[in-house]
């Protein structure tokens, strides 16, 4: 069965994207957009059908399709996103996932972006961060349980998301980044560590075997491979200006 890839291009207004835990840098458009262009061709060799959501010029943040949503085998959860600007993004997801699932939504007081959660079996873990709050985490529980998913809040501390600091590459492996986040919550997994001179290499992104990861963490991409996995390296560093990484760009799930 494909998978389906949902992204979106990027804003050429890009640089008036929010920003939490990193200064603001110049950010280059036109290479924002030709390095997003490689990833998403990383997305179709890995076996993606990549559909493209419409263009929205007006959202800095639009690029990050992640936070929009989480998809699961049975629902969807429609998020509520932290930032008040990127509030609008939802709308054209939602569009797009309810002819493959029920959807859900989270409501005020809750805030939840989909880059907090990280979804590793049955369980999601899902971070306590700047942009996801307590209430967020209780109405995703509510409406997970249903489905037979399990939530359990994490603490992330020093990043914008949970994903930002650790990532599955299955259902029994973890790249974490230890200095982020409290790795004895994921006791009984095997963990393999970022390497130490590379803090952002803990977002990593498994599509069909293959590891997608920025080329700009080449040590911690000899880890993985070391481990046994098949990296498939993409450079990200405009898109790191704007706290993206290579989960953020897509929403992948089976139709």
């Amino acid at each position: 069965m494909t998978r389906i890839a949902l992204v979106r291009e990027v804003s050429p207004g890009i640089a008036g994207c929010e920003l939490t835990h990193l200064d603001r840098t110049p950010i280059d458009p036109a290479r924002a957009v030709s390095q997003h262009a490689e990833y998403v061709a990383a997305l179709a060799e890995a076996g993606c059908e990549v559909r493209w959501l419409a263009p929205a010029p007006e959202l800095p943040d639009g690029v990050f399709v992640e936070d929009a949503a989480v998809v699961l085998d049975r629902l969807a959860v429609i998020t509520r996103p932290g930032a008040e600007s990127r509030r609008p993004e939802v709308t054209s997801v939602a569009a797009a996932l309810k002819a493959f699932r029920p959807l859900h939504y989270i409501r005020e007081p809750g805030t939840l972006d989909g880059g907090d959660v990280m979804l590793a079996g049955r369980t999601l873990y899902v971070g306590e961060t700047e942009r996801t709050n307590v209430a967020g985490i209780a109405q995703l529980r509510d409406i997970v349980a249903p489905a037979g998913y399990q939530v359990r809040a994490v603490p992330v501390h020093g990043c914008l998301h949970l994903k930002t600091a650790v990532t599955a590459l299955g259902p029994e492996v973890l790249l974490i980044n230890r200095a982020w986040t409290d790795a004895t919550i994921f006791e009984g997994f095997q963990l393999i560590d970022i390497d130490p001179g590379e803090p952002f290499a803990g977002n990593s992104l498994l599509v069909d075997g293959s590891v997608i990861h920025a080329k700009e963490f080449p040590r911690t991409g000899s880890r993985l491979e070391a481990a046994g996995f098949r990296v498939r390296p993409v450079v990200a560093s405009e898109l790191a200006k704007a706290e993206g990484g290579v989960t953020c760009c897509s929403l992948i799930f089976d139709p």
